[in-house]
């Protein structure tokens, strides 16, 4: 069942009518271009502001357009070689949501021209562009999973879609990892389970329903449960639990919950002081 979209996790009410695509909110984009050429800072200069504008500017998502999610991508040029007659930049890439989304890519490849504008073609594949919709349909996606159980499937399914394309393009390197990582995240159901509960068990508990939100709450713990049967220690559930273990111990410490935050700790034994700390909080 859908959640209601409250917006109230990213938007301030004032800002709704100022929404044209609403998809992101606070795009930020950083470069480290020590690597570079001066002449090849200076290419790459207007690079920022044509990214942000691609982002904010393209409808990605028809019905889920009033998230405002942030976005933060840093890219890291590692230097430039040729491909076909045409300069072509190699770097890493960081893409966040400033939460528990976070993507790590070695291995990027694309050429750009500066005052050629960027566009996503689902269909025509594009080195550049169609590698940052890549990203930011998989960032999308998991966002509109925490409001229906799978429902940031279609955006999984468009990022796997550029992933067979990007391999038979003529920049094919990092493609097959990242068609990897989308059938990694897809098939993760326990993450998809505990991620969904985590923040519908949130917005229940902030709107003052203890019960229903205690109840998501160990349906989330039964998500990281089945993680561990599946996957073992998982690294984005990991980084899942990271991120939101001091949210999660002060909830459970507030409902007096001792058997919740036992079962933190034993399935996320790295925040182990921070779930011990929240249980010594619990007076007996």
């Amino acid at each position: 069942m859908m959640k209601l979209l409250s917006l109230k996790r990213y938007i301030p009410f004032a800002t709704l009518l100022s929404l044209v695509y609403g998809q992101f909110g606070d795009i930020q984009v950083t470069f480290d271009d020590r690597l570079l050429r001066g002449d090849e800072r200076q290419e790459v200069f207007q690079l920022k502001d044509d990214i942000r504008r691609f982002i904010s500017n393209t409808e990605w998502n028809e019905e889920f357009n009033d998230l405002d999610i942030p976005l933060y991508i840093q890219l890291v040029f590692e230097g430039t070689s040729f491909k076909s007659g045409q300069k072509t930049y190699i770097c890493q890439a960081l893409f966040s949501n400033g939460s528990d989304q976070r993507y790590f890519d070695k291995g990027v490849q694309f050429f750009y021209s500066p005052g050629n504008s960027l566009y996503f073609d689902p269909v025509l594949f594009d080195p550049l562009a169609s590698f940052l919709a890549f990203y930011t349909h998989l960032i999308l996606a998991g966002e509109i999973d925490t409001y229906e159980l799978h429902g940031g499937a279609k955006h999984f399914e468009i990022s796997r879609e550029i992933s067979f394309r990007g391999q038979t393009s003529i920049l094919k390197k990092g493609w097959s990892s990242r068609s990897n990582l989308v059938d990694d995240l897809t098939s993760n159901n326990g993450l998809r389970m505990a991620r969904l509960s985590f923040y519908y068990g949130l917005e229940l508990y902030q709107d003052g329903l203890m019960e229903e939100a205690i109840i998501e709450f160990k349906k989330m713990i039964d998500g990281l449960d089945l993680v561990y049967s599946d996957f073992g220690r998982e690294r984005y559930t990991l980084f899942f639990m990271k991120v939101q273990a001091e949210s999660i111990a002060d909830i459970f410490a507030k409902l007096g919950r001792k058997g919740l935050l036992l079962d933190m700790k034993d399935l996320d034994p790295d925040q182990h002081d921070i779930y011990q700390s929240a249980l010594e909080s619990i007076s007996y």
